[in-house]
C-alpha cells in the first residue's frame, strides 16, 4: 500500500504524521458504523412486527435479557437495562400481562419480586431472532464472497467493543 506523509506546524512543535492510501480516517469509519446501524435497527423493528405477540423494541430486549441470564431481581434487571427501576417496573407489567414472564416472590426474602421469562417469552425471542436470520441471510446474498471474512472479523470486534454477547452465548440450553 502507498503511504502519505504529511508534516504540519503546530503549537508546540512539529507534527509528523503518516497514513496508508485506502485507510479510513475517524470520521468514515464513525460514518459507517452509524449507516449500517440504521440498516441493523431497520431489521429489528421488522422481525418484531412479524412476531404474534406484540412486543416493543424495549421489551424484547428485556426479554433477551431475562433469557440470558434466568431469574432477575427487579433492581437487577433495571442496571442490566440501564433504566430506573420504575421504568422495569411498567416494563414488567405488560410484559406479565402478556404472558411472557412471570414475577415470583423469593422464598428467603419475601420483599424480593424474582422476574423469569415464560416458555411463551422464549418462543417470543426465538420467532424474533429466526426471522431476523432470514432478513439477513437475504442481506448476506448481496455481499461478494471474498468480503464476508473481514464484514465477519470487523462485526465481531465491533460488537466485542459494546460488550454485547453473541446470540450463542445467551442461548445455550434453549434447545429441547
Amino acid at each position: 500500500m502507498a503511504r502519505v506523509e504529511k508534516t504540519e506546524k503546530a503549537a508546540g512543535g512539529t507534527r509528523h504524521e503518516v497514513a496508508l492510501l485506502g485507510e479510513p480516517d475517524d470520521n468514515e469509519v464513525i460514518e459507517a458504523i452509524i449507516h449500517a446501524s440504521r440498516a441493523m435497527v431497520g431489521i429489528a423493528i421488522r422481525s418484531l412486527t412479524g412476531s404474534d405477540e406484540d412486543v416493543t423494541l424495549p421489551q424484547y430486549r428485556t426479554l433477551v435479557v431475562l433469557s440470558d441470564g434466568g431469574a432477575r431481581r427487579l433492581a437487577d434487571l433495571a442496571g442490566a437495562l440501564n433504566v430506573s427501576p420504575s421504568t422495569a417496573t411498567r416494563m414488567c407489567d405488560r410484559l406479565v400481562r402478556k404472558g411472557l414472564i412471570t414475577r415470583t416472590r423469593d422464598d428467603l426474602d419475601r420483599r424480593e419480586v424474582n422476574l423469569e421469562v415464560t416458555a411463551a417469552g422464549r418462543a417470543t425471542v426465538m420467532d424474533v431472532i429466526n426471522r431476523r436470520r432470514s432478513e439477513v441471510c437475504s442481506l448476506l446474498n448481496s455481499i461478494p464472497l471474498g468480503s464476508r471474512r473481514e464484514l465477519v472479523d470487523s462485526l465481531r470486534l465491533l460488537s466485542a467493543a459494546t460488550g454485547d454477547a453473541p446470540e450463542l452465548h445467551w442461548m445455550r440450553g434453549w434447545h429441547e
